[in-house]
This record gives C-alpha cells, structure tokens and sequence, in this order.
C-alpha cells in the first residue's frame, strides 16, 4: 500500500508520546509499504516555531527491525507553520471551551489556535491525499488532523491518543468521530472513551505500541560520567506541568523532608523550573545510550501524569523489568498497572510516600512486580503482535 502518516512534528530530537509512537509504527510499516510522514517545520510544541526546512528529506530509522526487511531512510515532507502560537489568547480561547462555554466557531478557532497551523500541509493533503491508499492521523487535538482528515475522511485512519480531559467533550467533535474509516487505539480506557463520540461498528483496534527485546548487558558508564549515584527513581519524558511533574517534585520533596539518600532523576527537555535541590537531578533531553542506562539502574519509574492515552514510558520500563509508581488519578495508567500487575499507584502525597517506601523497601517485591510487567509486554506488546493489528485494521478499511 501507499501509506501517509500525518502528525503535528516529527524527528530523532523530540520527545513526545504521539511523535515517538508515530515514528515507530512508520518505520515498522515502510518495511511492508511506501511510507510517507507528513508534517510541519515546528520543533517546539508550545510556541510551534519553525526549526526544519520545508520540502522533502529523508530520516534513516531509529529502531530495529529483527526479522523484518529494511525499508532505508524514512521520506519526510514537511510544511511551514504561519504564526506561532499566541498563549495569552489560546489560554483565554482554551478557559472558555473547557468551561462549555465556547460557541462551535469558537471550538473549531481552538484548534486553530492550539497550532500548528499549516496551511500548505492541508493543501497538500487535498491535491495529492486521493494518491495514497491509507492516510493516518495521530492525535485528534491538533490542526493537521482536526482539519486535515475531513479532506481525506474516505482513507483516513484516526489515532486520537485521547486522554480523559474535557477536550473530548467539545460539540464539533461529534461530526469529527464521524469521519474516519477505521480507529487505532493506544489502550482499552482511550477506545470506551472515544466510543462515547465515535458511531458503532467502525473498524478499530487497540494496538499500544510495539517493543523489541530489551538487550542484555548495557552499558551503565554513561551514569558514571553523569555522577549518578544509586539508588535513584526516575521520571522520564517531557518535564512538564501538564504531565504532573509539579505535583512529582512536590510529592518528593515531601517525602526527601523525612530523611533519605534516594534520588530522583528527571530525564527529559523541561518546560517549567526544577527546583536546585541535592536530591533532584534533572538531566534534559538524553540520548538512547542514557536512557537505556537509567532504565536499567532505576529502583522504579514514576509516571505522574494525570491524562494519558498510552505510557509509553512505562511499557519501557517493563521492557527492563523496572517496577512503576504512576498516578492513580489517571484511568488509562492504573489500566495499565493493574493489567500487568507490574506497579503500585498514589492518590495523594502520602499515599506517594508510603508506596514508594515500598517500592524501596522490599526490593524482592519490587522485582517480581517488574518481572510481571515484562511478562505483560511479552503477552501483548511486541512488534509481530502489534503490527498483525495494525495490518488487519488497514485491509478492514479498503
């Protein structure tokens, strides 16, 4: 097949749960298809500014692909953003539409607003979408696919990645879930959510995200040269109000007040302030060699996020047989824990202090719980078992 897949930024360099999900599946299925990622010229995903230039390049393929046929560099056509996002009247915009108080002009303006807006990538997608036998969308909250599917509606695959926000709410979306052909999701909580608004017997799936075999023998020395000293928990993604590291960094600090030798490490580009504190270590964007490291030396991962679709993290984790702490506030990451029974989960700052003293405590514990989560990946989230979904779900939508 001649696939499309469309979504908001794309590259080696972004951290980002859709972007990155996005990638992998591309570079799985340009092993089988002609893979087109279309997308925009932004980096940053609060101020959309324009960083790569606009045309076509070619990305070679980060992850491996045992056992299937190398498919070589992924081909990348890009598309300037207009104007970057203007956040005292997106916030404004974004107030009254989580409020129910937006008109259905005003709801479409948020998507506008929400970026990133390329009017040339729509235009390409309404002169040339008819060339291709699938377009696939990731992430409903975002211009290129709120406005970019209905041009493609009779092809187009949805990836929402929804998340339990009052986004999903919104009146216009009615018509929207109307559109697609057929719907990948990332978890059983994100398909009964999105079936509230999307009309029965479309064809769907629940796919997750695939994984290889985490491979023996890694190379720690990269925490050396960081002075990372044992033990540590960490947290691993975008450092980001939006994804609970406030409430992260306050929960710990409570917990450093009683008196501990345990750190916490924050791996990720950070859009808030992190406290100087000795016991927090934030360490930015980190490449694959660190992250590996960290994933394998970490007593556990914290996954503090109170809306998520999937956690992708947290699967990589498991992959490591790394236990989890994750928020309970959130359906879709206690689903995950309590599936895998590979994790404890908080409510509140002392239910955090008493299940990461767990954790910390009983380290046998804490292993079989890993071990479980590895078990749970095995069951359900390597790549032959993923893309078999993936490739039924776009035979079903011809």
């Amino acid at each position: 097949m001649k696939l499309a897949c469309v979504i908001h930024r794309f590259g080696a360099d972004i951290a980002g749960g859709s972007e990155g999900h996005c990638r992998l599946v591309a570079e799985r299925l340009a092993a089988r298809h002609d893979v087109t990622i279309i997308t925009t010229c932004a980096h940053d995903h609060i101020t959309w500014a324009n960083r790569y230039p606009p045309g076509e390049s070619r990305i070679e393929p980060v992850a491996p692909k045992r056992g299937l046929r190398e498919a070589g560099p992924l081909r990348v056509l890009r598309f300037p953003v207009v104007r970057q996002r203007q956040m005292r009247r997106f916030m404004d915009l974004n107030d009254r539409v989580f409020a129910d108080r937006a008109s259905p002009q005003e709801q479409e303006q948020w998507f506008r607003e929400n970026g990133p807006e390329s009017p040339d990538l729509l235009a390409h997608l309404r002169r040339h979408g008819a060339e291709f036998d699938r377009v696939l969308f990731w992430s409903y909250r975002y211009y290129d696919a709120f406005f970019g599917l209905p041009l493609v509606a009779d092809r187009a695959v949805l990836v929402p990645t929804a998340e339990e926000d009052p986004l999903i709410h919104v009146d216009v979306l009615s018509e929207f879930f109307r559109l697609p052909k057929g719907f990948l999701f990332l978890t059983p909580e994100e398909e009964a959510l999105v079936a509230m608004r999307a009309p029965a017997g479309k064809p769907s799936a629940v796919i997750g995200c695939g994984l290889d075999v985490a491979e023996g023998g890694v190379d720690l020395s990269p925490l050396d040269r960081l002075g990372l000293a044992d033990p540590f928990v960490l947290y691993l993604g975008r450092v980001d109000p939006n994804k609970g590291c406030q409430a992260l960094i306050r929960h710990f600090l409570r917990y450093a007040e009683r008196g501990t030798h345990v750190g916490l490490v924050m791996a990720g580009p950070a859009s808030m302030p992190i406290p100087d504190h000795p016991l927090i270590r934030p360490l930015g964007f980190v490449n694959d060699a660190v992250r590996e490291a960290l994933l394998t030396r970490a007593r556990a991962l914290i996954v503090p996020s109170p809306f998520e679709s999937l956690s992708m993290v947290l699967l990589e984790a498991w992959n490591h047989g790394l236990p989890a702490l994750v928020n309970a506030r959130c359906k879709v990451l206690r689903g995950q824990v309590e599936r895998a029974n590979g994790g404890l989960y908080y409510g509140n700052t002392t239910e955090f202090i008493a299940t990461l003293d767990y954790l910390l405590d009983h380290p046998d514990a804490a292993r079989t719980l890993g071990r479980q989560g590895l078990a749970y990946v095995d069951r359900e989230y390597r790549w032959p078992i993923v893309m078999d979904k993936i490739e039924r779900l776009l035979a079903q939508t011809g």
